[in-house]
């Protein structure tokens, strides 16, 4: 499809997804289209050219042919081509034919190629002015990824070190508050380490004491019923001796009765 200037100002390209600015691929697709269809309309230009400058040259040796030009046949049309430019190079050679007939035919034939020549360079022009156009929409594009890249990376990379500058200060702060929080820990364990052996050496002091106190208490009743059993034992044998001596007391005067009878 011949490519027209409706079509370069027409032409949208599709936004990229992952950042500002057009389809790199798409925009070297579409300057690889233009830059073809340049080279076909160049092609073109210098066949016409060429053709031109055959009808020119032809025009000249028609003129010193012109009383023999009704022996002349016209030769028989060569069949169409498929392009354009191909079709417009054989109507020059019909053209070229036909000016061995006549020199104002050849003439006509010559401007009128001149014309189309000319036509043909403007729209190799503007073909060229498109591709300057499109190159610099292309390096516009272009630049305005690099620098679109440039501006992400940039945050990126300062959004990276905030991150990582507020991890290591989060992890600094944790850090810092494990290590007074285990200084906490250990103060309180030993805190209370020392309190419980306070209390327990108090509660020990307060038991022996006790002890001490019970201890000195047994001691005292045990003085006290050692004390009663010796005066018990005392009062116990006075007792005792004092039965005995009252018993031989009543033996011998028993005994005496009996011998006082006996008499």
């Amino acid at each position: 499809m011949a490519l027209t200037p409706e079509d370069v100002v027409n032409k949208r390209f599709q936004p990229t997804k992952f950042r500002e600015g057009y389809d790199q691929i798409e925009v070297d697709d579409f300057l690889d289209e233009i830059v073809t269809e340049l080279r076909r309309l160049n092609k073109e230009n210098d066949e016409l050219r060429k053709r031109v400058a055959d009808l020119q040259a032809g025009k000249g040796a028609a003129a010193s042919t012109t009383a023999s030009t009704e022996d002349v046949k016209v030769p028989a049309p060569v069949p169409a081509v498929k392009d354009g430019a191909a079709a417009e190079a054989q109507g020059a050679n019909n053209t070229v034919a036909a000016a061995n007939l006549a020199s104002t035919q050849s003439a006509a034939t010559a401007s009128t190629a001149a014309a189309g020549g000319e036509q043909h360079r403007v729209t190799a022009e503007s073909a060229t002015g498109v591709l300057a156009m499109a190159q610099r929409l292309h390096d516009e594009y272009v630049s305005a990824g690099i620098e679109q890249r440039d501006k992400l990376l940039a945050e990126a990379k300062s959004k990276a070190e905030a991150l990582v500058s507020d991890a290591t200060a989060k992890s600094q702060k944790l850090v810092s508050d494990a290590d007074a929080q285990s200084k906490k820990l250990v103060s309180d364990a030993d805190s209370r380490s020392k309190k419980l052996v306070g209390d327990a050496e108090e509660k020990t002091r307060v038991t022996l004491t006790d002890l001490e106190q019970k201890k000195s208490v047994l001691e005292n009743k045990i003085d006290q019923l050692r004390g009663f059993e010796r005066d018990y034992r005392g009062r116990l044998k006075t007792f005792i001796e004092g039965q005995l001596r009252d018993l031989e007391s009543k033996g011998s005067v028993e005994t005496a009765s009996t011998e006082s009878a006996q008499r």
